[in-house]
């Protein structure tokens, strides 16, 4: 005859209940901590694509950027007649609106999460001040 595990309240003796309680709760911390490993895997994943755009972006950008302001300062110099500081000015400072824009680009994709796992953290510390005094 099978025995039920899960008798009535008043047939499980205290340190079945305690024992049960103990067993629950080591469960949860452990779902808590692998949940916590889980988001900041997420988490550094997020931070290096955001580098990985980053990086790449002032990399083509520094490559780009001899012959084009060489270029972009000749023409304006042969087609808009203008002399060779205004021209190398007008450049320099398109390239530095440019640049403005992506490096903004890159500090708002490491503003759009954050590299800490609040939910995690703020249910373990939950857990814990339960087990040290349960109510």
């Amino acid at each position: 005859m099978a025995t039920d595990t899960y008798a009535p309240p008043d047939e499980r003796s205290i340190t079945s209940l305690v024992s049960g309680i103990v067993n629950d709760a080591q469960t949860l911390m452990q779902q808590q901590l692998a949940l916590f490993r889980e988001e900041i895997r997420t988490d550094l994943r997020k931070t290096k694509e955001a580098v990985t755009a980053l990086a790449a972006g002032v990399a083509v950008g520094a490559l780009a950027v001899g012959p084009l302001v060489f270029m972009f300062v000749a023409l304006l110099h042969e087609l808009a007649g203008w002399s060779w500081w205004a021209s190398a000015g007008t450049v320099g400072a398109v390239l530095a609106i440019v640049g403005g824009v992506l490096i903004a680009v890159g500090v708002q994709r490491f503003r759009s999460f954050n590299p800490m796992p609040d939910q995690s953290v703020e249910a373990l510390k939950e857990n814990l001040q339960w087990i040290k005094h349960p109510k």
